[in-house]
């Protein structure tokens, strides 16, 4: 079930654009959503269960700032694209292969702990995944590239985190350093999430619109806390 929900997801992000043609506002209270989700699934959930399986929490700390300058690096080749805004110069002529090689290591990382984890967690990356696709997807026609490279590029980009569950559940290394890669990922949810949620608005106005979809995405995952699994 993880495996269909995370490439639908992508699906429904390439949908949206081909049919709905999402404005940029959309895309925007949508990312602020899902940033807000993903950062209170990391902070109640993922954090919490790095420390309490692990006896040396000051070795969890150093992982989880590694894994924040891990992706600081990977968006210095993305250009952006895992919150939503690719800085990028579109050029047919050339393939961006640093944006999709940094874009699939991002996003199979985010297959890695979903197999440990509760529901919550997937469902984040699910709902993160969405906004991205659609700002990737958009990028990609705008940059007219072929239908051909278009498709393998977003297929690829699918099918990467269900590859990091494939990974996670069946090499016995990633197995036993669960906790230890868990740690790594906290740190580039943290670094992704918060750069969605605390990036300088227009004019540096307080958007209310954004503000309610950051304040229903964090209820929604206190509220699942309490619901039976």
């Amino acid at each position: 079930m993880s495996y269909f929900l995370l490439i639908v997801s992508v699906l429904v992000g390439v949908l949206f654009v081909f049919t709905l043609k999402p404005s940029k506002t959309f895309v925007r209270l949508l990312l602020a959503f899902s940033g807000a989700y993903l950062l209170s699934v990391t902070i109640l959930h993922l954090l919490p269960e790095v420390y309490l399986y692990t006896n040396n929490t000051r070795l969890v700390g150093i992982l989880i700032l590694v894994g924040i300058i891990i992706q600081s690096v990977l968006e210095s080749f993305s250009k952006g694209a895992e919150h939503g805004h690719i800085h990028l110069h579109s050029d047919s002529s050339k393939f961006p292969w640093l944006l999709f090689i940094s874009l699939c290591v991002h996003a199979f990382s985010e297959g890695l702990p979903i197999h440990h984890a509760d529901d919550n967690l997937l469902w984040a990356i699910v709902v993160h995944k969405i906004p991205i696709a659609i700002v990737l997807t958009t990028f990609l026609l705008h940059a007219k590239y072929s239908k051909k490279t278009v498709f393998l590029f977003l297929t690829l980009f699918a099918l990467m985190s269900p590859l990091g569950i494939l990974v996670s559940n069946n090499v016995l290394l990633v197995k036993q350093y669960h906790t230890e890669i868990t740690a790594l990922i906290v740190g580039v949810f943290l670094h992704i999430s918060t750069i969605i949620l605390f990036e300088s608005t227009e004019n540096h106005k307080f958007n209310y619109q954004k503000f309610a979809a950051i304040i229903l995405g964090i209820l929604l995952t206190i509220f699942s806390m309490h619901q039976p699994h």
